[in-house]
């Protein structure tokens, strides 16, 4: 017994006349992002040793160093503890400072959960602005 004898006409759905573009432009824009990043990491320097290592964390402290001629605000570092080939296993982050004078540095502490399989840390600054330091003006 047949099902059916209905004629079914299959669409393909219809793709923007931009959707090209917008992939191109996509492309284009993922080095510069990846550039930007690099290039704000230039403006600072970070040091940091391993604390304490518990059962469940691992404290690392550390100083960050602001080499940029402009005041960096409201500053985090994120710790990842990362496995022997580069994958990050874990992370932690911490907030440094809400102001880090130009030339200047702060203390942090972050805790990075304690993952079987932890071969090395990296700790980079993952967020900041330049701005102008409280009770400055323009």
């Amino acid at each position: 017994m047949p099902y059916n004898t209905a004629t079914v006409a299959i669409r393909t759905p219809a793709t923007s006349p931009w959707l090209p573009l917008v992939l191109v432009l996509a492309a284009l824009a993922a080095p510069l992002l990846r550039a930007d990043h690099t290039l704000a990491q230039a403006n600072f320097r970070v040091t940091w040793s391993v604390e304490k290592t518990g059962p469940t964390h691992v404290e690392l402290a550390g100083v960050v160093v602001n080499e940029s001629s402009q005041d960096a605000l409201d500053v985090y570092v994120t710790a990842a503890a990362v496995d022997a080939s580069g994958k990050i296993l874990a992370r932690g982050i911490a907030f440094v400072a809400p102001q880090i004078p130009t030339r200047r540095s702060a203390e942090f502490s972050a805790r990075v959960p304690n993952v079987r399989g932890t071969t090395a840390f990296r700790v980079s600054v993952s967020n900041f602005r330049f701005g102008l330091g409280r009770g400055e003006s323009p």
